[in-house]
């Protein structure tokens, strides 16, 4: 009598991988009492459409309710949760995009990307590249001839776009830059001219001193690691090229030109010095780079806490940096 299937991965009970293969996943569902649509504090209005028909894939497009003189630059989002879970619709990512919308005045263009562990990197990255050609079809028809394009409409710079990875979306933006260059000539005209990455997710074999002390309240080590034994290629370490960018397998990027990179790291957070490490040897290849840490913060704070004083003083910080390399 065969044994029935048991078991072998467990992302506290969210995601569930068998032994046979089979998988079982559970929906997240926000604590409406910590997370509400803060519609009522926004100004900004939002429609959905499908970037990727054979995968069935949409993005998310916010762009301010009021129209203005000048054209609004582009700010191309992609969402965290381990590669696992995540999507525009959760409150989270919603709400903090109607505050990036309306902060800085800018169209925000947010797609889902295929998740773990049905679908393994590098789908995600694949997925976030295929958007932003979505977008470059966009900006080639000048906002006509598609549905996205005419709600759109025309007062958008495709001359000013920028990205902004946060948790596992700052990993696929990494990639993103590795593979568009200065400039990103392969989707022009669109013209991506710098990279926010909030607390990019990154891994690695060896430990950090921050993973082993663990300060997170939600996140820990472990979580980490079935985070990564979900995403990554199957029989595949923490330092395969997907996870860690500068492992033993990892490409050198010594040769490799990028846009600017702003880096933000929350000063308690489990991630803190995987961070602090990528951005040193960023620095050290001369790449343009800054990094901030944000004191007494754990991680996800700016979209668990969007409208809060801290996220004000790092929404300046991102204002700051944008201007910077849209002006």
């Amino acid at each position: 009598m065969a044994s029935l299937p048991y078991v072998v991965e467990d992302l506290k009970g969210v995601i569930q991988i068998f032994s046979d293969g089979s998988i079982n996943r559970h929906q997240i569902i926000d604590d409406p009492v910590v997370f509400q649509i803060n519609d009522q504090k926004t100004s900004v209005v939002w429609k959905d459409f499908c970037y990727n028909n054979s995968h069935n894939l949409h993005l998310r497009i916010y762009k301010p309710a009021a129209t203005s003189a000048a054209k609004l630059p582009v700010i191309y989002y992609l969402h965290g949760g381990g590669f696992c879970v995540g999507s525009f619709s959760r409150l989270r990512y919603h709400n903090f995009c109607l505050r990036v919308s309306e902060t800085l005045h800018a169209i925000v263009v947010a797609p889902n990307l295929r998740l773990a562990p049905e679908h393994r990197l590098p789908a995600a990255i694949n997925d976030a590249f295929v958007a932003l050609e979505w977008v470059r079809d966009i900006a080639e028809n000048n906002c006509n001839g598609s549905d996205g394009g005419v709600w759109v409409g025309e007062g958008v710079d495709f001359e000013r776009v920028c990205v902004i990875g946060d948790s596992s979306g700052g990993n696929v933006a990494h990639h993103l830059a590795v593979r568009l260059g200065p400039g990103s000539p392969e989707v022009r005209p669109v013209r991506v001219r710098g990279y926010v990455m909030l607390s990019p997710f990154f891994g690695g074999t060896e430990r950090t001193e921050s993973e082993v002390e663990g300060k997170e309240k939600v996140l820990s080590v472990e979580i980490l690691d079935t985070f990564w034994r979900m995403s990554l290629p199957v029989g595949k370490t923490m330092d395969h090229p997907f996870a860690n960018p500068f492992g033993p397998k990892s490409p050198s990027l010594e040769l490799v030109k990028l846009d600017p990179i702003l880096l933000i790291v929350a000063g308690d957070e489990i991630m803190k010095d995987r961070v602090k490490l990528y951005g040193e040897r960023l620095k050290e290849l001369e790449k343009t780079l800054h990094y901030v840490e944000i004191e007494g913060k754990q991680h996800g704070f700016l979209t668990t806490e969007p409208y809060s004083d801290v996220s004000d003083s790092v929404f300046n910080i991102i204002k700051d940096f944008l201007f910077k390399q849209m002006s």
